[in-house]
């Protein structure tokens, strides 16, 4: 039996042949008297339902199981908590060199125009676009009210009042761990029940990304032609250059000073084949094996740091999906013409923050987190359409740096833990 084409080949064939179908055929282009544009938008849109339909099941099972998995809050206390605090920090950090970098580079905007003019996005409602350009100060204390839901069950309804929900999964996890068996058991086994359902319909959706991506291109390319590829390219080179920032610089820093590895590039040396498997796989729970073995046995960090760490990272800890988050919406508003102010900047930080802990670490997983925020600062969803065509291209990239952030993690968190001498303990233990 002939094996399947890998997905992110199938991606790269439907970018191909949409920009064909988009540039030779045009806006007027029809079969039978249908406009093909309209063909193009239903795929998206069957595509962009598909994803949202994922949104609550989906994040909320993977925060509660990711929380379940550190175990018992007594044995692992000082690792549970230098873990979070970890990730938590680099993923900031992450979040911030992307905005720093979207705001002075302005990717959205060219010859000091919105690059939705030459893209032909439309126009925003004036209500929309109040919403948007309308958040201040006074916006960080609503933000703050809409974390604790009235209503957990209507928030979970609306996908634009995530941030309620991701809270509400967060302390649910939390809670979970500490009550008795056998209600801890029957939980904990329902959520991971839950959450390997998810990752099977994801798993589906993602078979029919390919018609999706196409769908949502060919409609873009054939309104805008090769336009629409000008401001993409400001938006790619944007995204990257904070990859590579964080990756090269702000990781290596914390290897060195944090964790007092001598040389940090040693460490990218010991994990290059799970960061070249994570690039080329785009999955970072595809990859997690191979992690666990390069960390171990090439890196020499304790199993009992490794197992721990390194699991829960593939989860919550998603350092280069979170800067691309941000780096998205903020290119996406600069495109409509949008002011962000403070407020609205902060809201899209907390989002791509909180966001980036329920992202499946599966291919294009991360597009689920964009519509999230898009919808929260009141963006349409349909200019998701425009950051696909480069879309594939940072997911190998960012599911690379996210492998290597949750491999500096173990190695950091074994030498603050003073865990002896990891190599020994490394070389006693059987391969991952």
């Amino acid at each position: 039996m002939a094996r399947r084409l890998a997905l992110h080949w199938q991606i790269l064939i439907a970018l191909a042949a949409a920009v064909a179908a988009g540039v030779f055929g045009g806006p007027d282009a029809a079969i039978g008297g249908l406009p093909l544009v309209e063909v193009y938008g239903f795929l998206g849109t069957i595509f962009l339902n598909a994803l949202k339909m994922l949104i609550v099941p989906l994040i909320a099972s993977s925060i509660i199981v990711g929380m379940v998995g550190m175990g018992d809050s007594a044995a692992v206390g000082r690792l549970g908590i230098r873990t979070l605090v970890y990730y938590t920090v680099t993923t900031l950090l992450a979040i911030l060199t992307g905005l720093v970098l979207v705001n002075v580079f302005q990717p959205g905007i060219i010859g000091g125009r919105p690059a939705g003019e030459v893209l032909h996005l439309g126009t925003l409602p004036a209500s929309v676009a109040q919403k948007v350009e309308g958040h201040g100060m006074g916006e960080l204390v609503r933000v703050i009210l809409r974390m604790i839901p009235e209503n957990v069950v209507a928030a979970a309804s609306d996908n634009g009042r995530m941030l309620a929900v991701i809270v509400f999964s967060l302390l649910f996890g939390f809670f979970m761990m500490r009550i008795p068996e056998p209600g801890a058991g029957t939980l904990k086994a329902f959520w991971q029940g839950v959450l390997d359902v998810m990752m099977g319909i994801t798993d589906l959706v993602m078979r029919i990304a390919p018609l999706g991506v196409f769908g949502l291109v060919a409609k873009t390319v054939a309104n805008t032609g090769f336009a629409a590829f000008r401001p993409l390219l400001g938006f790619f080179a944007v995204v990257v250059a904070g990859l590579l920032f964080h990756s090269a610089v702000t990781l290596p820093l914390l290897l060195r000073f944090a964790g007092g590895i001598r040389n940090p590039y040693d460490h990218v040396k010991a994990m290059a084949p799970a960061l070249l498997m994570a690039f080329s796989s785009s999955s970072s729970s595809a990859t997690l094996p191979l992690t666990l073995e390069c960390a171990e046995r090439r890196a020499g960090i304790p199993r009992r740091i490794a197992s721990f760490v390194l699991p829960l990272g593939a989860t919550v800890n998603m350092d280069g999906t979170a800067l691309y988050e941000c780096v998205a919406a903020m290119f996406l508003a600069q495109a409509y013409g949008l002011h962000m102010g403070f407020g609205t900047q902060f809201v899209v930080v907390l989002m791509a923050l909180l966001t980036s802990v329920g992202v499946a670490g599966v291919p294009s997983a991360s597009l689920v987190a964009i519509t999230i925020i898009l919808s929260a600062i009141g963006l349409p969803l349909e200019a998701l359409g425009l950051i696909l065509v480069v879309d594939r291209v940072l997911d190998m990239m960012r599911t690379a740096v996210n492998v290597f952030s949750d491999s500096c993690g173990a190695a950091i968190i074994a030498r603050r833990l003073d865990a002896g001498n990891p190599t020994a303990d490394a070389t006693d233990a059987e391969p991952a």
